[in-house]
């Protein structure tokens, strides 16, 4: 009977944890590529993954974009100098930004498993730095 308990274990190690994993995206008015950034701006992970908003400097924030999210999915907001942790269940593609520095181009993107709505947000309309911003991450997506 002592197999038992080992296959048992085994199985348990196999399976992995019952939760997801953990990323980090920081809020920046400097970052790698530039003034008022998400870092990293685009982050790919597995359903049920959850990402941490970090403030680093101050007045910035994190909200997901309406229409750039996948079909269910739950909208996000955080208040200005707030660091918001979001579990991201459902499969797709979810647009944010920093609301005070949107137009400076403070966007990024989650790709959660396969990117299910990419057209749709890529249909969704932007402006200023934003939208050349949604265009290079969106077109990274894939």
């Amino acid at each position: 009977m002592r197999s038992l308990p080992l296959a048992l274990v085994a199985l348990m190690t196999l399976a992995g944890p019952a939760f997801g994993a953990e990323h980090v995206v920081k809020m920046l008015n400097k970052g790698a590529d530039g003034m008022f950034v998400f870092e990293p701006a685009l982050v790919k992970i597995a359903p049920g993954d959850k990402v941490t908003f970090q403030s680093v400097d101050a007045g910035h924030n994190v909200e997901s974009i309406p229409g750039m999210l996948p079909d269910g999915a739950q909208a996000f907001t955080g208040k200005p100098n707030e660091t918001l942790t979001v579990t991201f269940d459902k499969p797709g593609v979810y647009g944010y930004r920093c609301k005070p520095h949107y137009g400076m181009g403070m966007v990024g993107v989650v790709v959660v498993g396969t990117p299910t709505n990419l057209d749709a947000a890529k249909a969704v309309p932007q402006t200023g730095k934003a939208k050349a911003a949604f265009e290079k991450l969106l077109a990274a997506a894939k």
